[in-house]
């Protein structure tokens, strides 16, 4: 029990010296104190601020406690209240935790009980929200593969992850569809001061317009058509964690202020609400799009671009990450799995224009339809296999004959394998007793060009 924390307290009584003798008390412990003579100016409170934890004395003239009760809990305030009831009516008070008070009082007591008594409420509140939380994480989150990586470009990535996840400023990530975007994002909250919090992500295409807002902010019941309860939004869900908002161009305008306001000061309302709100909540946003172009072009705001651009990161295209594909076909594949040599080679020099998800998708599928736990040509799919490229001097067929389209392509595999024999010959989908004789043909056999390092 954290006896530290002052509690947002609301005193519904309408004996006036009792509720003012109680109010002082438990102010002069420190804690935030509102008090209410009936359950009417109860609920203009409520509908004013939020509080961690309501006493509510159960009879009352005009509505009773129990009626309050009932529709607080019916709004989805996240309140945890404490019914006051005098000798006679416990089995009203009981009556009334079944209805979702968390704890009852019978009249009189001391005040260092109720003080007690609404500590033990808070934590109960507490946990339940982290409860919350924890679901929603859970039902959001996406199981994420360790990053796998040596080329210069990732080798820059990984050095600026280091560099920008301690600081818990925002965060925007730029690269084409299926680079790995979110894998970096849990990487930055993995290394951050808050890896043990909420990390809750939202696809801003792939909700209609209307539905971005109370995504994010969430809304009041009421607040449009099918809005029949108060729901929290991602930032509340987010509390204290990480939100990550991927396809940030996509948007709208309307909203970019809102969320420009809650990056510099961590306020915001839900949809249909007055009452402002505050989070503690990193943000990390993704896109693929050239956002400075669309602050020219008058379609993402110039100021959130500033504010959101301080700290960024550039994914390479797969294709641009050399021998990082054959290392992400061993990684992909897992333990236990192998692949036939012309298989990888024709995976190798594929161009990825889907990126790494296009080449995890295509090693799903060759796992489904493999046997023997080994991956072969046939198992590839046929958009894999018809537009597998192989680099070869730019000149009119007329001039080129086959020996030499060949040895250019030899010379191709081994600079980008910078010289190592056997991830040449992988690469080309032959032996290396071959990729030798074929070195000897072309008079390409140098001891300082190439090397036997498997």
């Amino acid at each position: 029990m954290n006896e530290s924390v002052p509690i947002k307290l609301l005193l519904v009584e309408d004996e006036d010296d009792f509720r003012e003798t109680t109010a002082r008390w438990m102010t002069r412990k420190g804690h935030v104190v509102a008090e209410a003579a009936n359950a009417q100016e109860a609920f203009a409170l409520f509908d004013r601020q939020h509080f961690d934890v309501a006493v509510v004395d159960m009879n009352m003239p005009g509505i009773s406690g129990i009626e309050l009760l009932q529709r607080v809990k019916a709004d989805n305030v996240e309140t945890e209240i404490i019914i006051l009831t005098g000798q006679g009516t416990i089995d009203s008070a009981v009556q009334a935790m079944k209805m979702g008070a968390c704890d009852y009082l019978t009249k009189p007591f001391p005040l260092a009980d109720l003080e007690q008594r609404c500590r033990l409420a808070w934590d109960r509140g507490q946990l339940q929200k982290e409860n919350r939380q924890l679901k929603a994480v859970i039902k959001r989150q996406q199981p994420s593969s360790r990053m796998v990586g040596e080329s210069p470009q990732m080798k820059e990535v990984f050095r600026l992850i280091e560099r920008v996840a301690p600081t818990d400023k925002a965060v925007l990530i730029q690269g084409e569809s299926g680079t790995g975007k979110e894998l970096v994002a849990r990487a930055i909250q993995q290394q951050s001061s808050r890896p043990d919090k909420p990390f809750v992500t939202i696809n801003c295409a792939a909700l209609p317009e209307n539905l971005v807002e109370s995504e994010l902010f969430g809304h009041q019941r009421g607040s449009f058509t099918g809005a029949t309860t108060d729901t929290p939004g991602l930032f509340e869900v987010a509390d204290g964690g990480t939100l990550f908002i991927d396809e940030l161009g996509e948007l709208p305008l309307t909203l970019q202020p809102k969320l420009l306001r809650v990056l510099e000061d961590g306020s915001f309302r839900r949809v249909g609400s007055h009452k402002e709100r505050r989070v503690d909540v990193r943000i990390i946003a993704a896109t693929n799009r050239d956002l400075a172009h669309d602050v020219r072009s008058g379609q993402f705001r110039e100021d959130l671009y500033y504010r959101i651009n301080v700290m960024s990161l550039k994914l390479p295209r797969l294709c641009e990450r050399g021998r990082d594909v054959d290392r992400l076909i061993d990684h992909l594949l897992g333990d236990g799995w192998k692949i036939e040599d012309d298989a990888r080679a024709v995976l190798v020099n594929f161009q990825w224009p889907g990126n790494v998800r296009q080449l995890m998708n295509t090693l799903d599928r060759a796992t489904v339809l493999a046997d023997n736990n080994t991956v072969t040509l046939d198992d590839l799919p046929a958009e894999i296999m018809d537009n597998s490229v192989d680099n070869v001097p730019q000149s009119s067929p007329d001039t080129l004959r086959l020996d030499d389209i060949e040895k250019a392509h030899i010379v191709e595999i081994l600079e980008r394998e910078e010289g190592n024999k056997a991830r040449a010959a992988r690469a080309l989908g032959i032996h290396r007793r071959k990729l030798y004789r074929l070195l000897e043909r072309y008079n390409l056999h140098k001891p300082e060009a190439v090397s036997d390092d498997s």
